[in-house]
C-alpha cells in the first residue's frame, strides 16, 4: 500500500480543512448559543448559513461514492456528488468528526448519508425525484427505522414490524426506536425495515419501504436522550409507533424480501463513515488533554511532566495512528475489492475505533479534573456520542462474533 495521500486527496483535505478553520470552528460558540435557545429540536440557523457556504464552495455531498453496478432502473447520476472513493473520503470525514455538527454543514451527516446511498443504489427514478433530490440539496432530512424495543435487534431477523400488501398499498404496523433524526422539523421521509414475507426463509422475510413522516398512523411517541443529551440539532433519536400506516405499493424499495440485501449495501459504508469520524473525535480529545495538562501545575511542576500523563499521551497517539491505518485499509479494500471482501476490516475498525476514542476521551476527562465532568469542555457529550457507537450499526459482540468465525474458518480442516 502507498501511505502518502495522493495529490487529489491532498487538495480535498486542504479545502475541507481551510473551510473548517475559516468558517466552522469560529461558529462553534454561535452554534452552542443557538442550539440551547428556543425549541428542543430544531434547525439551527448558523448551520443553515454554513451549509449554503459549503455548497457554494463545492464542498457538498462528499460521501457519495462513484458509480457502482447497484444502480436500479435508470442510469441517471445528476445527484451523484463529488464521486470520491472511500479512501478519498476517509480523511475528510475525520476532519469533520472533530466538530459534532460539521457533517451536516457538508451534507454528510448520518442517517441521511446512508439513506441517500440507498435511494441512489436501489431507488426508482420516481423515488429519486421525490426524495433523493431534496436530500442531496440539503433541504430535507430523513430517518432510518430498523431497531425495535421488543426484540434483540442485533439479529435483524427478529424484527417484527409487519408490512402487508393490500391491493395497491402496503399496511405497516409496529414500533421502532432509536430512529435518528425523527425529531428534526425537516425530517420528511423514513426508510423502514419490516417483515413482509413471514413464510419465506429467514433472510427473505424482510423488506425496506419508504414511509413519508406525515402519513396517517405515524406517531413519534417520545425522543430518547443519550446519557441525558438530546442531540436536538441533529433531530434526536425517537420511538416511533406505526398503526395501520398505508403507503403506495410503489414505495417498496427494490422488491419484497430484499431488505437484507439493501441493509448490507447501506450499513457497510455507514459503519466505516462512523469510524472515520470517530478518529477525528479521538484527535479532539487528545488535543484537549494536552492543552489542559500544560496549563495546570500540581506538586511543583506541570501535570504534563508527570510520567503517568506522558504514558497516556503516548498511548493515545499510538492508538490513533493504528486506528487510522486500519480505517484507510478498510476503505481501500472497499474501493478495490468491494464491501463484502472488506467485511473483516470493516468489522475490526467498527469495533476498534470507538473503543480507542472512548479510552482517550476518558483520559481527557481525568486530565480536566472536575471540569471534565461538566459541560464546559464538551467531553461528556463526546463520550456519550462515542459510547453509543459501540451499539449503533450492530453491537461490538456481533462484529466480534463474525470476526471469530472468519478466523476459525481458516483452521477448520485442521480441527
Amino acid at each position: 500500500m502507498i501511505f502518502e495521500y495522493s495529490e487529489s486527496q491532498r487538495r480535498w483535505i486542504d479545502r475541507v480543512q481551510a473551510f473548517m478553520d475559516a468558517e466552522v470552528i469560529p461558529a462553534i460558540p454561535t452554534f452552542i448559543a443557538q442550539d440551547h435557545a428556543g425549541d428542543r429540536f430544531k434547525a439551527v440557523p448558523i448551520v443553515d448559513e454554513l451549509k449554503a457556504k459549503a455548497r457554494a464552495a463545492g464542498l457538498w455531498n462528499l460521501f457519495m461514492p462513484p458509480h457502482s453496478g447497484h444502480q436500479h432502473v435508470d442510469d441517471t447520476f445528476e445527484w451523484e456528488g463529488q464521486s470520491l472513493t472511500n479512501l478519498e473520503y476517509a480523511p475528510l470525514a475525520e476532519i469533520m468528526g472533530r466538530v459534532p455538527f460539521a457533517g451536516e454543514v457538508f451534507n454528510c451527516s448520518a442517517p441521511d448519508t446512508g439513506n441517500m446511498e440507498v435511494l441512489m443504489r436501489y431507488g426508482t427514478r420516481e423515488q429519486k425525484d421525490r426524495w433523493l433530490k431534496p436530500l442531496m440539496e440539503g433541504t430535507m432530512r430523513s430517518a432510518f427505522l430498523m431497531t425495535e424495543p421488543a426484540v434483540a435487534s442485533s439479529d435483524a431477523r427478529n424484527i417484527e414490524t409487519s408490512i402487508v400488501r393490500d391491493g395497491d398499498e402496503y399496511v405497516i404496523n409496529g414500533t421502532k426506536w432509536w430512529s435518528s433524526s425523527v425529531g428534526h422539523p425537516r425530517c420528511e421521509i423514513y426508510i423502514l425495515m419490516g417483515k413482509s414475507n413471514p413464510d419465506e426463509r429467514s433472510y427473505n422475510q424482510q423488506s425496506m419501504i419508504l414511509v413519508p413522516a406525515d402519513t396517517p398512523g405515524v406517531t413519534i411517541k417520545r425522543l430518547l436522550p443519550v446519557f441525558g443529551y438530546d442531540h436536538g440539532s441533529h433531530g434526536g433519536h425517537g420511538e416511533v409507533v406505526l398503526e395501520n400506516v398505508r403507503v403506495p405499493a410503489s414505495n417498496m424499495l427494490l422488491g419484497e424480501g430484499r431488505g437484507f440485501e439493501i441493509a448490507q449495501g447501506r450499513l457497510g459504508p455507514g459503519r466505516i463513515h462512523h469510524a472515520m469520524r470517530v478518529i477525528g473525535v479521538a484527535e479532539t480529545a487528545l488535543e484537549k488533554m494536552c492543552r489542559r495538562l500544560q496549563t495546570r501545575t500540581a506538586f511543583g511542576s506541570l501535570i504534563s511532566k508527570q510520567s503517568v500523563w506522558e504514558q497516556r499521551i503516548a498511548e493515545a497517539r499510538i492508538d490513533i495512528e493504528m486506528a487510522r491505518l486500519l480505517c484507510l485499509k478498510a476503505a481501500y479494500m472497499m474501493d478495490v475489492a468491494g464491501n463484502k471482501s472488506a467485511r473483516a476490516e470493516i468489522a475490526m475498525i467498527k469495533v476498534g475505533a470507538p473503543r480507542i476514542a472512548l479510552k482517550i476521551i476518558d483520559d481527557a476527562i481525568q486530565a480536566h479534573g472536575g471540569a471534565g465532568v461538566c459541560d464546559d469542555f464538551g467531553l461528556g457529550e463526546l463520550w456519550a456520542n462515542t459510547r453509543m457507537l459501540r451499539i449503533a450499526d450492530g453491537p461490538d459482540e456481533v462484529h466480534c462474533r463474525q470476526l471469530a468465525r472468519m478466523e476459525l474458518a481458516k483452521y477448520a480442516e485442521v480441527a
